[in-house]
């Protein structure tokens, strides 16, 4: 099953992809556009806001499919119901499927996960956790020789 943290993760990582992608497209260039297209509205200073808002005034296209890009992380972090957190959803989908279609075609496919989220509120971030952590020891630990030697490194890295 998939949960929030997965959906919401992923999601917002095709988004800023999604945006970024659009940036360049219109020549806007500089890591700082990439920066401040990036980072969400409410972690932006003043001074941010408005070089935002000045990068805005050169493409309506890249301030929509910004605006897009926080709502949805604004109804996921929202304390909606699950009524409520998938109609908006379903409104989301209907309008930003034009900038996000990918994404789009994600939440739709995941509808039915995406309300378990909106009925309780867990995720899996420890577990996800744990699973990365263990890849990046699996792969900085190739050729154990017995399946026994990998599961002594993995218990002796994640229960130090």
């Amino acid at each position: 099953m998939l949960t929030m943290d997965f959906h919401l993760n992923s999601l917002l990582a095709l988004e800023n992809a999604t945006v970024n992608k659009i940036r360049l497209k219109l020549g806007l260039t500089g890591l700082k556009n990439k920066s401040l297209l990036m980072t969400n509205n409410q972690d932006l200073n003043d001074m941010e806001r408005v070089e935002l808002s000045e990068l805005f005034q050169q493409s309506t296209v890249l301030e929509i499919a910004y605006e897009f890009k926080e709502e949805l992380r604004h109804i996921y972090e929202s304390n909606s119901t699950v009524k409520s957190g998938l109609a908006k959803m379903k409104r989301w989908l209907k309008y930003a499927g034009l900038f996000f279609a990918d994404i789009a075609n994600t939440l739709e496919s995941h509808l039915p996960e995406i309300a378990n989220f909106f009925a309780n509120r867990t995720t899996s971030a420890v577990t996800e956790g744990i699973n990365t952590k263990i890849k990046l020891i699996l792969r900085q630990s190739y050729g154990f020789a017995t399946f026994e030697l990998m599961r002594e490194k993995l218990l002796a890295c994640l229960f130090k």
